[in-house]
């Protein structure tokens, strides 16, 4: 395997998940030994993910070109592009900062419900493992087509469960991503995705949308045009 990223043909592996988490999504040994390969399995050299390769594989299709990505912010016509991060995109970030006119939103400052961008104002908006945290992710994904020029693209990863349906976590316990030693509300889980995730793009107004995968099933990213 290569990286997408920077080229790196080295990788290494950890585990990520932890007991509270498997027992909340109820997940099998087969889902943990997958998502614990996208989260955990890692470019030497510049430290992606999975998730974030799956990502970057998105974003060099939107592109129209196979080139990894850090030759592309160097090699591209910038002057006319510009993209949206919301939230840090895994490890891409310093190589988005670099691709066009770039703008950052980080929650609490820009809130994915209501972002404070005029309409089509970007050609790219990206984000990495967010939807499942917001309260209506329909609506999110509403607010990141109303920023898009006319054929502009949402780029995004999710955690997905590929052997069952999405369900929302109201009313059930409270499951927290990120460290699991901070339970902070900004971790809380809203969504568990599952095979059905893309259909939330198509009520969102999108009409065209591809999936990328990284050694399905455990990389997976969604490149959604407008």
């Amino acid at each position: 395997m290569q990286c997408s990223v920077c080229g790196g043909r080295v990788f290494t592996s950890q585990s990520v998940l932890w007991t509270e988490l498997i027992d909340d999504w109820q997940l099998s040994v087969e889902e943990v030994a997958y998502i614990d390969k996208q989260q955990g399995e890692t470019c030497v050299a510049c430290g992606a993910n999975l998730r974030s390769i799956a990502l970057a594989n998105a974003i060099r299709a939107f592109l129209g070109t196979d080139a990894c990505l850090a030759k592309i912010v160097d090699s591209m016509d910038h002057a006319a592009f510009s993209l949206l991060e919301i939230n840090e995109a895994g490890s891409l970030t310093p190589y988005l900062q670099r691709l066009g006119k770039y703008s950052f939103g980080k929650y609490p400052d820009v809130d994915i419900h209501n972002l404070p961008y005029a309409d089509g104002a970007f050609d790219l908006v990206i984000h990495s493992d967010t939807l499942e945290h917001v309260l209506n992710p329909v609506h999110a994904l509403q607010e990141c087509r109303r920023v898009l020029r006319p054929g502009g693209a949402l780029c995004f990863t999710v955690p997905v469960i590929v052997g069952r349906l999405s369900r929302s976590r109201e009313g059930l316990r409270k499951s927290y991503h990120g460290n699991p030693q901070v339970a902070s509300e900004d971790f809380v889980v809203q969504t568990e995705f599952g095979a059905d995730a893309w259909t939330y793009l198509f009520r969102a107004g999108f009409s065209e949308l591809s999936m990328h995968a990284v050694e399905y099933p455990a990389g997976l990213a969604f490149l959604a045009r407008k």
